[in-house]
């Protein structure tokens, strides 16, 4: 069981650098097509209109600006795969304790009382995310029903609930995530949500400084 956990989490990190890396390497070819082209018409134009150099910076130069005319879809993957990114990352966060906590008051009360407070908590958490999930799975399931296609990306055969459906998964990950820490609150393993603390992070930021 551990060693099926570490690899999800391993496949976690690597499915988030994944997205990261493609968005930026589309964006990145988008953006260097649309100002590459430019540069070989000037080129044609310094070459003058004896030079047999001419012709042959226009060809490329029409080459690189019909690729850049043709990534229309670009936008739309970025798009998407960003939407991925937040949605996935939402339970990612969960898992490391990277949502920032609102907790200060709670964290002045005894321990048990926090205990109290955190299965509360994990509980209005787990209905949030069960209500959200099957929510979500109703709404994609009618995209699916009807076929939409998804923009700039449906000449793929990319469908609007391909897209969409990172949104119940997502919430489905983050469901499991705080069962796991309901039953590590009810077994006292742990008081609260676990969720971030930027004021003690700053201290300890500061107490390394100096």
């Amino acid at each position: 069981m551990n060693t099926i956990l570490r690899l999800w989490a391993r496949f976690e990190e690597a499915f988030i650098v994944f997205l990261l890396a493609t968005m930026t390497l589309v964006t990145f070819v988008y953006v260097m097509l649309n100002n590459l082209y430019s540069m070989f018409y000037k080129f044609a134009e310094w070459a003058g209109e004896d030079s047999a150099l001419q012709s042959v910076f226009y060809d490329m130069g029409d080459f690189i600006m019909d690729g850049a005319q043709a990534m229309t879809w670009s936008n739309a993957l970025t798009k998407a795969l960003f939407a991925w990114l937040i949605f996935f990352g939402i339970a990612y966060g969960v898992r490391i304790g990277g949502h920032i906590g609102v907790d200060a008051l709670v964290k002045l009360a005894p321990r048990h009382i926090q205990r109290v407070l955190g299965i509360v908590a994990a509980l209005l958490c787990l209905g949030y995310a069960g209500l959200m999930t099957v929510a979500s799975y109703n709404w994609v399931d009618t995209l699916m029903t009807h076929h939409i296609g998804a923009d700039d990306l449906g000449q793929f055969g990319i469908k609007q609930w391909h897209i969409n459906m990172i949104v119940p998964i997502s919430f489905a990950l983050v469901f499991i995530r705080y069962c796991e820490i309901f039953v590590r609150i009810v077994r006292n393993e742990q008081a609260g949500l676990g969720l971030a603390d930027e004021a003690a992070d700053a201290m300890k930021l500061s107490d390394a400084k100096e």
